[in-house]
């Protein structure tokens, strides 16, 4: 199901299957609150049961690295040159204790490189057993990968928060830009019914209540009184 069937479903539950060419209410907000709700209801059943399912998973594709100097500063070079993602990585939903990225590794999509925490870097170089390997790990939007010994691309998987930004990322000629009335929504449907319920319940609840402005002067129209409008002053 894509999004733009959610956000028509919502709309038609709420009118009852009467909306129509003049609808106040707006698709983009509809839309909004599904990935709003989409990234709650994640995140509890992630708390709860710990588990995440392939069908809220998306895959960022081949993944592309260049090097950098490892100073934060712009104009302090350490002649320490550390690989990571050219491009930010989209916004990850909140995990307890955790980033919810799924996989790192190679383009394969089988090969893995650990998620290890940026302050444990600069200790890999004393690790006995461990320290040619290679180890990822995040600071601000980007992915460092440390050992990467000149490799150019990786796979990148996890459950991002806006769906439409991993579009960004597929390269391939097969590929293309997100499309909100294409594109399969990355959510099951178990999940999608309590999505409805919240929304519906809430948020449209407060926007179905209110007032169009059919008479065009910026405004919305006065209240009826028993079917008609109070006359005008």
């Amino acid at each position: 199901m894509t999004l733009d069937e959610i956000a028509y479903n919502l709309l038609n539950l709420v009118r009852g299957g009467r909306s129509n060419m003049d609808e106040h209410i707006s698709l983009d907000q509809i839309k909004f609150n599904v990935k709003h709700y989409r990234a709650m209801f994640i995140r509890r059943d992630h708390a709860k049961n710990g588990f995440t399912s392939r069908h809220v998973e998306q895959d960022l594709g081949c993944v592309r690295l260049k090097a950098v100097d490892a100073s934060k500063c712009c104009n302090l070079n350490t002649e320490c040159a550390i690989y990571r993602t050219v491009k930010p990585i989209p916004k990850t939903i909140r995990y307890n204790f955790e980033e919810a990225i799924s996989h790192v590794g190679d383009v394969t999509g089988i090969g893995t490189i650990p998620m290890v925490s940026s302050n444990t870097i600069q200790w890999l170089p004393f690790d006995k057993y461990t320290k040619g390997k290679m180890k990822a790990y995040m600071i601000a939007d980007f992915l460092y990968i440390y050992n990467a010994e000149g490799i150019e691309t990786i796979n990148i998987r996890g459950v991002f928060e806006d769906p439409q930004e991993v579009s960004k990322f597929d390269e391939c000629e097969a590929g293309g830009c997100y499309d909100d009335s294409k594109n399969p929504f990355p959510i099951s449907m178990d999940m999608l019914s309590l999505i409805n319920s919240g929304i519906i319940s809430g948020e449209l609840q407060l926007l179905s209540g209110s007032f169009s402005d059919t008479e065009n002067d910026r405004m919305q129209d006065p209240k009826t009184v028993r079917g008609a409008a109070p006359p005008k002053q």
